[in-house]
């Protein structure tokens, strides 16, 4: 099969030369960071015309990207805080979202208990609704409906009835995060734009005149490096920041402060959650469970983080946090430590406020410009990748009219469909999905795995049907199911997953929502990802090892 390996730009096996191609080039934009963020921007910047790159040091949207509450939500919590603005925009920025994205954006209904003597009152909140609703500019058919007790509970029977006076409920957008990233990312190689995950920016140059100019990036699967040359830099690393500044020489002012976020995730036979709820904690916190593909989520925490950057997990104080809040709001259900079944901890950067605890700290996103030129973008949320990609580019396009550079056209980022959103709009999406299950069939799918892939891919569905047929034989030699090995492929030649974690974490998601799947399958995958990247027994051993590592890490909490 290696033959019929797609040589397009976002192939894992074209890494090398997307790199050369980099090299060679004399770029408008370089981007630092293949989170949402940095997609967000490759993707604006790629669709004015700029020449632009992005490297990203581990996977696309290995760091915050993959490890979010998994909601592009209208920011309720930020109207708590009076940060009307912020709800206005966010909830704005959700509806193109959703539109522009429906396969990775789903309503979700969310209901908020409400109870004698906690943080929510029932004219407060209905009014409070009222006003997200207005802020928002929520759809009619959406707008918040008050309930009484009865209907509450009815909603939701797990939920703990001592003192309950009644409920709201409203909508949000569940989403998957790591995959709304690479559909960005994608789109923005399809506009041009050149991206590589696993390439690390070593060191920034700079011309004469001290301003920066580009950046040694070293190749972290082959060691190669490489010089590139560009106009203008973005930092958009995300906890990453920082560091990024600091190899500058312009970390001053203003701050990162990393939190941390914990979800533990239960199998419905141990937690049958019917509905998503928001509740406030005992410690006055706003947490959420999340039914999930016959799963349900529940989190999260919010601590300050000063360890390991690169791979936070669950300790043992978070899980068992996790589990009293559940616990106090879902009594009945009595879940202990075995109960969980996966996890994943992810961290928030959020720009320091002295003398505010992690949950008030702000979630708005600050532009920072160093004496250098660096432009490093810090804070912000999911929901507002879009709007923010818009303004640091904006300021890009003014910064090289100021120098006397080329003229850019302004962002349609609101209009344009990331990959797999062709679909004309949300309301098309359920025919779609209709259609492309009963299209399964002639490919060699079941129903219920058309609609899976229909579901997850969107209007890139026709091309894992596409290959389907040539890939029997391949996934027969390594005993894989079709629908697992055509995904697989996909992946590689049109994803750039080079690791084992990257499609069992980033590109499915199953680590997380179907950890038995993964032990499975997990061999099967390394053995066909083995042979169709040629790895030597160490990278195969290594890539093995940091597979069972991530799978003890969803698990096992960290003792201390």
């Amino acid at each position: 099969m290696k033959s019929n390996e797609g040589q397009g730009s976002f192939a894992a096996r074209n890494r090398a030369q997307v790199l050369k191609q980099m090299e060679q080039s004399q770029l408008d934009v370089l981007v630092i960071g293949g989170g949402i963020t940095g997609a967000g921007i490759a993707l604006d910047a790629a669709s004015r015309g700029m020449k632009v790159a992005l490297v990203e040091m581990q996977d696309y949207a290995a760091g915050t990207s993959s490890r979010s509450t998994k909601l592009v939500h209208g920011g309720l919590r930020y109207l708590k805080q009076l940060e009307i603005g912020v709800v206005a925009e966010v909830g704005k920025e959700r509806a193109i979202v959703y539109e522009n994205g429906p396969h990775v954006t789903t309503p979700e209904w969310m209901l908020l208990p409400l109870y004698k003597g906690g943080t929510f009152g029932k004219f407060s909140t209905s009014i409070g609704l009222r006003v997200y609703d207005f802020l928002a500019g929520v759809k009619r058919k959406e707008r918040r409906v008050m309930l009484s007790a009865a209907d509450t509970l009815s909603k939701e029977p797990l939920l703990k009835r001592d003192g309950i006076k009644g409920g709201g409920y409203y909508v949000e957008y569940r989403t998957d995060d790591a995959r709304l990233t690479i559909e960005v990312m994608k789109k923005a190689i399809e506009k041009g734009a050149l991206a590589v995950n696993y390439a690390k920016v070593e060191t920034l140059s700079y011309g004469k005149d001290g301003k920066v100019a580009g950046a040694v990036v070293k190749d972290n699967i082959s060691g190669a490096q490489y010089e590139l040359k560009a106009t203008k830099i973005i930092n958009a690393t995300g906890p990453w920041v920082d560091d990024i500044r600091e190899m500058d020489g312009s970390k001053k002012g203003k701050t990162l402060r990393l939190t941390k976020g914990v979800h533990l995730v239960f199998d419905q036979s141990r937690f049958p959650l019917r509905q998503a709820v928001y509740f406030d904690t005992p410690d006055g916190r706003m947490v959420f469970a999340i039914p999930r593909a016959g799963k349900a989520y529940f989190g999260t925490t919010d601590t300050n983080y000063t360890g390991n950057t690169v791979s936070p997990v669950m300790t043992l104080e978070d899980r068992t946090y996790l589990l009293n809040a559940v616990n106090f709001m879902f009594p009945e259900l009595k879940l202990m430590e075995a109960d969980v079944e996966s996890s994943w901890a992810g961290l928030r950067p959020l720009i320091q406020q002295e003398g505010k605890s992690p949950s008030e700290i702000s979630r708005r996103d600050e532009i920072f410009i160093s004496d250098s030129g660096l432009i490093s973008m810090a804070g912000g949320k999911l929901t507002g990748y879009r709007k923010m990609a818009e303004t640091v580019v904006d300021k890009v396009v003014e910064l090289l009219g100021q120098e006397g550079g080329k003229q850019f056209a302004k962002s349609n980022t609101k209009n344009i469909p990331m990959s797999g959103g062709d679909l004309g709009g949300s309301q098309n999406f359920a025919a779609f999905v209709n259609r492309k299950t009963a299209e399964g069939a002639g490919h060699g799918f079941s129903k219920e795995e058309s609609k899976f892939l229909a579901e997850r891919y969107g209007s890139n569905v026709d091309e894992l049907f596409g290959l389907a047929s040539s890939t029997i034989e391949w996934a027969a030699s390594f005993n894989l199911p079709l629908v697992l090995a055509v995904q697989l492929r996909y992946s590689m030649e049109s994803e750039m997953t080079v690791k084992p974690v990257d499609f069992f974490i980033r590109r499915t998601g199953d680590l997380f929502f179907r950890i038995g799947y993964v032990k499975e399958w997990k061999q099967a995958v390394l053995a066909a990802m083995a042979n169709q990247f040629d790895w030597s027994e160490e990278q195969r051993a290594a890539y093995t090892e940091e597979l069972a590592q991530k799978l003890v890490e969803a698990v096992e909490p960290l003792r201390s």
